[in-house]
């Protein structure tokens, strides 16, 4: 089973590197972006067919080691 896991910080949460990369854009003639908030992206294969074993194990993964709950959300799409 494939799953994408996204995290990205919470609202209210300051986003230094969203910052740095909108101000990037528009130093490059980038118009038309308000601001832009920063995020990571994980494609994981689970060795299970079963969906509600799989979810347990994204929201564990998550909950341990890929997202920062204090500051972050994250969330996930489990496919095939």
């Amino acid at each position: 089973m494939k799953a994408r896991v996204t995290v990205t910080l919470k609202t209210g949460v300051l986003d230094p590197q969203g910052k740095a990369i909108e101000g990037a854009l528009g130093s490059l003639g980038v118009a038309g972006v308000d601001s832009v908030r920063q995020g990571k992206l994980f494609d994981v294969e689970l060795a299970t067919d079963d969906p509600a074993e799989a979810e347990a194990t994204l929201k564990a993964m998550c909950e341990k080691l890929l997202a920062n709950t204090v500051i972050e959300s994250y969330r996930y799409d489990i496919s095939g």
